[in-house]
């Protein structure tokens, strides 16, 4: 078995735990607060005109039409956090760990776009196919929700930002903390586990949630969370775990959203009953399916690497 570098790379640099919990910090401050901007000048704005709206938007908070802001535009206030959260992590990780940005992508090593751009064209003709079945299967269970040109502008931001969104949450869990558990306990499967159960219990605040249910959807959040955990560990990094994640938010904000979807937008289709266990089901033949075509295509041969070890590296191999 070749080098691995994504976890290893991890004890160049300096981990005391207050450093994590400084860089949570910043990045939680600077979500809310410069990542809020947008959304507190629209809201300010309008309140002037309509007090009313505090009450409005406190029912409904994923609502932002009650803002004045068309779908697309409030869309994009609800992707801005992110890419500040993104942007403040870049720029704070050299100064409080000592390491490039680029080791948690993979390592130090140069970024494997294509990595990126390989699983992300996986996932997303598996979500069409899917989509295609259920539509067939079930046609009563959506409707046409959008055919007008707003649907294009909705397709050009959700290719320029989404990937921002999904680049922020793979490089804090499959990046950064994954590396730190790995540091903690030297092992792969722990990271793994403790990464998909806290990317569950993040997505605990979306509105499926509180619709659906807490247990009914944290078992989708977690097997989301495994199987990009599982692609980092045999790819050896986040690239193809950021195109899969990418993908399968562009494709759900483009071609299908729901009254209780996190992100929403002014897709193609809207779904009128969603069933929490029949998307789990799918989500892990999709799954499966998707990390055996990635196996094949980036040749992972040795799958042993996810019960292995995590190892200070030697002096000899060096890394950013």
């Amino acid at each position: 078995m070749s080098y691995m570098y994504h976890l290893e790379s991890s004890f160049k640099g300096k981990n005391a735990i207050w450093r994590y919990v400084i860089m949570f910090a910043a990045v939680l401050v600077v979500s809310n607060t410069i990542g809020a901007l947008p959304l507190g000048i629209a809201f300010f704005m309008k309140a002037q005109a309509d007090p009313g709206v505090i009450g409005e938007l406190a029912s409904n908070p994923n609502d932002l039409s009650v803002l004045g802001l068309n779908p697309n535009m409030g869309f994009f206030v609800m992707l801005f956090p992110f890419m500040a959260g993104l942007l403040a992590f870049v720029l704070l990780m050299k100064p409080l760990h000592g390491r490039l940005f680029r080791t948690v992508i993979n390592g130090g090593r140069k970024i494997r776009w294509d990595r990126f751009f390989i699983s992300a064209g996986v996932w997303l003709m598996l979500s069409g196919l899917y989509l295609f079945i259920y539509l067939k299967a079930d046609p009563g269970n959506f409707r046409l929700n959008n055919t007008s040109m707003t649907l294009l502008v909705l397709a050009v931001i959700s290719v320029l930002f989404v990937p921002f969104q999904a680049a922020f949450e793979e490089v804090l869990f499959r990046g950064y903390l994954m590396q730190g558990f790995g540091i903690l306990v030297k092992n792969r499967w722990f990271p793994l586990v403790m990464t998909a159960l806290l990317f569950g219990l993040m997505h605990s605040f979306n509105p499926e949630v509180k619709d659906f249910g807490f247990l009914a959807m944290m078992p989708q959040y977690i097997l989301f969370g495994l199987i990009f955990g599982i692609i980092t560990i045999l790819d050896d990094g986040i690239e193809a775990a950021m195109g899969a994640h990418a993908a399968n938010n562009i494709f759900l904000c483009i071609m299908v959203t729901h009254k209780s979807s996190a992100l929403q937008t002014a897709a193609l289709y809207e779904q009128q009953n969603v069933l929490p266990w029949i998307e789990l089901a799918a989500l892990l033949i999709t799954g499966v399916i998707f990390l055996l075509v990635l196996k094949r295509l980036f040749g992972w041969n040795d799958i042993s690497v996810l019960a292995g070890r995590v190892a200070e590296p030697p002096e000899e191999i060096q890394m950013s």
